[in-house]
């Protein structure tokens, strides 16, 4: 989690001028904060988070000390490959996250059938990766969802209109669950090759490879 900090200097005989922070990576912005208290020089001290809530320093202090028990810090990477002779699908995610002070991947892919379309089993593919973070307890934070199906986020982002009623059924059922989790997405489109872990599973589950394994990395 981010935060940038607000703060007003206080100035003898002179109105007080108010400070803002870039953004700080939770532990600095904590330290930053509590420089600025020790100065004796800053007074309304308020922290913002990536979804702009404001926060206390002491609120900020216990949410860190929960969040860190959670996952967070939270990049999901989604892909789907479709087989048109059978109207297969696979689907393909990738999470990395933090959870405490280690950092973690999660590699998971699903063989689904009934399939129409290859955009179809993109928007499933992102479907699934969000209930695996529902899975890991996931909820109430900023995540970075990537993808190389252009169509698919600008859609969700409603920069697109979605005329095909079988893809809209997938946007609502994506839209539900991500207000279920209370996670703000933030969609970024990259290219097949940024893309490549997560479409290795969509092809390894068509080819009836399933993969469901998470490990630590440095």
């Amino acid at each position: 989690m981010k935060y940038r900090i607000e703060w007003k200097y206080k100035l003898k005989g002179n109105d007080p001028v108010l400070f803002t922070s870039d953004w700080l990576d939770s532990e600095v912005a904590l330290l930053m904060g509590d420089d600025l208290e020790r100065l004796g020089k800053a007074i309304d001290i308020t922290y913002y988070d990536e979804m702009e809530t404001s926060w206390t320093p002491k609120e900020v202090k216990k949410l860190t000390e929960e969040i860190e028990t959670e996952p967070h810090d939270v990049l999901l990477y989604f892909d789907g490959g479709f087989n048109l002779e059978t109207n297969e699908a696979g689907l393909g995610a990738v999470i990395y996250f933090k959870q405490g002070k280690k950092k973690y991947r999660l590699r998971a892919n699903e063989l689904i059938r009934e399939m129409e379309t290859n955009s179809e089993a993109e928007y499933a593919a992102l479907y699934y990766a969000l209930g695996l973070l529902e899975e890991l307890g996931v909820h109430h934070l900023p995540c970075d969802i990537k993808g190389d199906s252009q169509g698919v986020l600008k859609q969700l982002e409603g920069e697109w209109p979605c005329y095909e009623d079988s893809l809209n059924r997938w946007l609502y059922r994506i839209e539900d669950k991500i207000k279920a989790l209370g996670i703000e997405p933030r969609y970024t489109s990259i290219s097949r090759k940024e893309n490549k872990e997560a479409d290795k599973l969509a092809t390894q589950a068509l080819e009836g490879k399933a993969i469901n394994s998470k490990m630590q990395i440095i």
